[in-house]
């Protein structure tokens, strides 16, 4: 293998030129996301009738989840691009917490889909686990689920000869937890029974809801808008998919695009891993009146505005 430091004096411009542009383009999405995470969480914590909601819940839930998602994946971006080293005790924390909040994401489009479909199909007589205060339970539950894998892979962990946990530095990727066939196998095929069981769900709770809608004669905007919900969900998890086509696509574009093999992996990164995390918070937002008018009074531009005529007027 050819010596990086070895590399001519443009090509070594080229590639620092690449990795300026890539953190260009990454950062102020990643801030403008914070902004706007931030700004929703303010406006859920100072009006608490949100807290009385199941899908506010659910949809606070997922914000912090994306935020835990993309702090930890644009940091392991960043340290990857600077190709900072380190020993695997610092790395495995933000390994287990990009993993683990990768897998609970189609975990709760799912689970929002179904509480989209309880409160269509069962208003009046909702179940104990869909009410506010019993939906902590299912919310506990995403997250036993969504830790298995990474723990799995902690678990099956199996380093080089000469490579100590403690003090050997090492570049933090996901490579580091897959080094056997077997892991990586298993790790597939869980992937894919994981994602089928969660497509199924959104299928089922999609397919019903549209013939709800041919059915009912009343209150067909609230289950029109549940059904735009659902099939939002659909779309935000075939983004999410389209991330396991990563070694497939690059193979084939490849040896048909000119770029290199760094680039695909960017382009795979900011479409199927970032996008969505910064979509989903806009998507859901600015589609609900409700939280958009809280939103809009909390901002400093859209605050209530005093006029000195009217206090003029009333103080005389």
């Amino acid at each position: 293998m050819q010596n990086l430091t070895e590399l001519p004096v443009n090509t070594t411009s080229s590639t620092n030129l690449s990795i300026i542009v890539k953190v260009c383009v990454v950062i102020p999405f990643f801030i403008a996301f914070l902004f706007f995470i931030l700004l929703m969480l303010y406006t859920f914590a100072s009006h608490r009738q949100f807290f009385d909601s199941s899908r506010y819940i659910l949809y606070t839930y997922m914000l912090i989840n994306d935020t835990l998602q993309l702090l930890s994946s644009v940091t392991l971006f960043l340290l990857a691009m600077g190709s900072v080293q380190f020993a695997i005790v610092y790395c495995a924390p933000l390994l287990f917490v990009s993993t683990a909040t990768f897998l609970n994401t189609p975990l709760i489009l799912s689970t929002m889909s179904l509480e989209r479909y309880v409160a269509i199909f069962y208003p009046l007589q909702r179940p104990a686990i869909w009410r506010p205060e019993w939906i902590w339970v299912i919310i506990l539950s995403l997250w036993a689920i969504s830790c298995i894998l990474p723990t799995v892979d902690f678990i099956l962990m199996r380093l080089k000869p000469g490579v100590d946990v403690q003090s050997t530095p090492v570049l933090c990727k996901t490579t580091l937890l897959n080094a056997s066939p077997i892991q990586a196998l298993f790790k597939i095929s869980l992937n894919g029974i994981f994602f089928a069981l969660v497509a199924v769900t959104i299928l089922f709770t999609y397919m019903r809801i549209l013939l709800e809608t041919r059915r009912m004669r009343q209150d067909r905007v609230s289950v029109r808008r549940a059904l735009h919900t659902v099939l939002l969900h659909g779309l935000q998890l075939l983004l999410s998919m389209m991330a396991f086509t990563q070694p497939v696509a690059e193979l084939f574009l490849v040896q048909r695009v000119i770029l290199s093999q760094a680039d695909m992996s960017f382009i795979y990164y900011f479409c199927f891993i970032l996008l969505p995390r910064f979509l989903s918070p806009l998507i859901y937002g600015l589609r609900d009146e409700n939280l958009r008018s809280y939103m809009k009074k909390a901002l400093p531009c859209y605050g209530p505005r005093v006029d000195p005529y009217k206090d003029a007027r009333t103080s005389k």
